[in-house]
């Protein structure tokens, strides 16, 4: 049934219309594929939001909340909404994402913690938030099929995977050598200033720079970030007495951690000849 959802959304019926009508078709139908890309991402924070502290029957909340998540993963292969190589790369962004966690909630950093009792945590941390950063992995290869997403201009692969192994080290290493990431951020305006990406609501290709649309991303994660630490499932040190808005500096650090996501999807088999990389 959803497969055959993504086959209408892909190839929808063809349209007389023109001027103002077809501009609002191609909004619903951008609305429309957002939401089925959001699938996992939108169902898991649906159920962070919705689980109770207390938990269900006696399983702790971050228990609840992995059982879910593995639910929602291995529904979508199932149903053949996310394919093996897919998975494979949802499952090294959920590694990293984890290794990640481990890092800046240990003792010795404390960028952030998990208050509650769960028995699936490892090293104080819970192995549900590893599928956070999965959620932003489908997400974007799930863009790429249904938006028909293409590349122009973009940089040399290999300076985009430096770019991006730079980033995920110095999420580490600014604790101990200084934080780099404004000429990380300097060298990625540099390399995507002219890459663009091309994408299909409906039938009618329109494009955007790449780099907006890195930002854009990031914004909403960073919304859905606020909403995890409101609902208390994790908290930083300025929130332990009262909730706070998550700094905005965050923004720029999901968006970066996007584009590195992005960087990975490249090597999907199906993606590689959708780039045209900038000579």
């Amino acid at each position: 049934m959803l497969s055959r959802i993504d086959l209408f959304l892909i190839h929808p019926p063809k349209t007389a219309l023109r001027g103002a009508k077809k501009a609002g078709l191609d909004f619903i139908w951008f609305g429309v594929k957002e939401l089925r890309a959001c699938l996992f991402a939108g169902l898991f924070f649906l159920a962070i939001f919705c689980v109770p502290h207390s938990g269900v029957l006696g399983v702790p909340r971050y228990d609840v909340l992995l059982l879910i998540a593995l639910a929602i993963q291995f529904t979508m292969f199932f149903t053949r909404l996310e394919s093996l190589d897919e998975i494979k790369a949802i499952t090294l962004f959920h590694v990293l994402g984890f290794a990640l966690e481990l890092f800046k909630t240990s003792s010795a950093i404390g960028s952030w913690h998990y208050p509650e009792a769960g028995w699936s945590k490892i090293g104080g941390v819970p192995l549900f938030s590893g599928f956070m950063y999965a959620a932003v992995g489908s997400y974007i290869i799930q863009c790429w099929r249904l938006f028909d997403l293409k590349i122009r201009h973009h940089p040399p692969i290999l300076h985009a995977v430096l770019l991006s192994l730079a980033l995920y080290a110095n999420f580490f290493t600014h604790h101990f050598i200084g934080d780099y990431r404004g000429y990380i951020a300097a060298v990625a305006l540099g390399m995507y200033a002219r890459s663009t990406v091309v994408f299909t609501p409906y039938d009618r290709p329109y494009k955007m720079p790449l780099l907006v649309a890195f930002a854009l991303i990031g914004f909403f994660i960073w919304l859905a970030e606020n909403m995890g630490t409101f609902f208390g499932v994790w908290r930083y040190p300025n929130q332990l007495g009262a909730w706070a808005t998550v700094h905005v500096g965050k923004w720029g650090s999901w968006t970066l951690l996007v584009m590195m996501t992005f960087t990975i999807t490249l090597f999907l088999k199906d993606i590689k000849k959708r780039i045209h990389v900038a000579q």
